[in-house]
């Protein structure tokens, strides 16, 4: 896919590659985390899962295009994160690694840290669980709320 005009955040002379994981809300989302949050493919959740976003995600880290992670595993890359419900958006945008492993078969973790290990989806994110839209995460807060998350990495030519 070529530039895409409407992310001020990604430069036009890149490419992009997009992946897109679906994924239930759950009574028990907090997203109270100052450093991290969350998609998993976990289908309960506990009080203490306080970085999840959405619960029952159709993806792991392992289930990602071999195109996708090859993109991602790339220290230039740039990574947007896209989570949508009941019509509220929101994101959020961290970066890639070459030591990411990206074979983990539950989550998918997004770290304001650099901090890897086999749960970690992208590094330096400039948002936590804590910082998303409250409305949108109110919304993520009913088990029958039905998310699309967005996940779209600029890929150096």
């Amino acid at each position: 896919m070529a530039g895409n005009p409407n992310s001020k955040s990604f430069r036009k002379s890149q490419s992009y590659i997009i992946e897109l994981i679906y994924a239930k809300g759950h009574r028990n989302i907090r997203s109270t985390h100052k450093t991290t949050f969350e998609i998993t493919k976990d289908s309960s959740l506990t009080e203490r899962g306080d970085c999840i976003l959405s619960i029952s995600a159709s993806k792991g880290a392992i289930d990602l295009s071999k195109e996708f992670k090859n993109a991602l595993l790339n220290d230039d890359a740039n990574l947007k994160i896209i989570v949508e419900a009941g019509g509220k958006k929101d994101s959020a945008l961290a970066r890639g690694s070459s030591y990411l492993t990206l074979q983990n078969t539950n989550d998918l973790v997004i770290r304001k840290g650099n901090f890897i290990c086999d749960r970690t989806l992208a590094i330096n994110s400039n948002k936590a669980a804590i910082d998303f839209d409250r409305n949108l995460i109110e919304i993520l807060k009913n088990p029958k709320t039905k998310v699309k998350i967005t996940l779209i990495v600029e890929r150096p030519i």
